[in-house]
């Protein structure tokens, strides 16, 4: 019988709970099981993937004042959090994993209280024309993660203290317009509360998994915390992995050559280190949602020699197994490699 299994987190560490989501992901109890897991963190700036955390955030500053800075497995921008706002996680069968599904889980849940929202752009849901979630994506082994954010009650201030904008966003959009496209869910329904979203979510899942059964499909539900997990089974070293510093801040290289571009589907900065006419290393930065294989491309580059040409015909090269979320793959690749080819080196 597959098991629907509603998760809450009693602690607010950014580190504990990014593990946990983690854990649950790749230890389902079936292959036809699904999660949603509901849990908050106090004062962390949370980094995609593929992101250069002393480019995306003030790093000291936000832990001289008592902040921890995260990565998540996800791509995607940085998020500030603290306890105005619900993370949730939704983890599905991979055969049954569809975004407009996911999705219309939140949306579901923010209706049922209260508050009308529309899904907008890549990544976002909006009410009253501003951004009140973010969201991103992932699959593997057999099933997909989606995760995002519910800003209730979150402080606008520390979002603007710790955060940085990238110069390509500001050019694109402006500093104020940046900072107008965010809007909690009690600036349009001041006694919604976090608690109530809690519930709201919970009962959309179920209405999910209902809906979704197979004829004369019966699910056992079951309502577990995070401490039910502590002694699991390799859970402490995913704790270490999440909390270490290789994972969080990762090598820091002086590249010879960086160049930054925004397409319509992220930002992207690429840093090469060149020697002897060839490329060394080479590091992509990136906020698109196919966290996967943005990682993947970084290898595409080294021993290649260092010209346009060369460069751009050996990510026309790259596979483009799998279909990306959001944007085709060989979208993303065309884009890049032509990116490259101009810049005539």
């Amino acid at each position: 019988m597959p098991q629907a299994i509603i998760v809450r987190s009693n602690s607010n560490d950014p580190w504990h709970n990014l593990a946990l989501e983690d854990y649950l992901m790749h230890n389902m109890p079936d292959e036809s099981s699904a999660v949603l897991y509901l849990w908050q963190n106090q004062n962390t700036v949370v980094i995609g993937r593929n992101q250069n955390a002393w480019a995306e955030c003030k790093t000291a500053q936000l832990e001289d004042e008592g902040g921890k800075l995260a990565r998540r497995t996800t791509g995607g921008g940085a998020v500030f959090h603290d306890l105005g706002n619900l993370n949730f996680s939704i983890i599905l069968p991979e055969r049954k994993f569809r975004l407009d599904d996911t999705f219309g889980i939140v949306l579901s849940a923010v209706l049922t209280a209260g508050i009308e929202a529309e899904r907008s752009g890549r990544n976002d849901i909006l009410t009253a024309g501003a951004k009140f979630s973010g969201n991103a994506f992932r699959t593997d082994r057999g099933f997909g993660l989606h995760h995002g954010t519910l800003l209730v009650n979150s402080d606008y201030a520390r979002v603007g203290r710790y955060l940085t904008v990238a110069n390509s966003k500001l050019a694109a959009k402006g500093v104020q317009s940046v900072r107008s496209r965010v809007i909690n869910l009690t600036d349009v329904k001041p006694d919604v509360t976090v608690a109530q979203l809690e519930q709201t979510m919970e009962q959309a899942f179920a209405d999910y998994i209902e809906s979704t059964a197979e004829p004369g499909q019966e699910w056992e539900y079951r309502h577990v915390v995070d401490s039910d997990f502590a002694d699991a089974p390799g859970f402490s070293d995913l704790e270490q992995h999440f909390a270490s510093w290789d994972w969080r801040y990762g090598e820091s290289i002086r590249f010879d050559t960086e160049i930054e571009t925004r397409f319509e589907w992220g930002i992207v900065r690429l840093g090469l280190l060149i020697k002897n006419g060839l490329i060394s290393s080479a590091r992509i930065y990136s906020d698109a949602l196919d966290s996967d294989f943005i990682s993947a491309l970084s290898g595409q580059f080294e021993n290649i020699k260092f010209h346009s040409r060369e460069l751009a015909d050996s990510i026309r090269k790259f596979p483009e197994t799998g279909g990306g979320f959001v944007t085709t793959r060989s979208k993303m690749l065309s884009d890049i490699a032509s990116w490259i080819e101009e810049q005539g080196w």
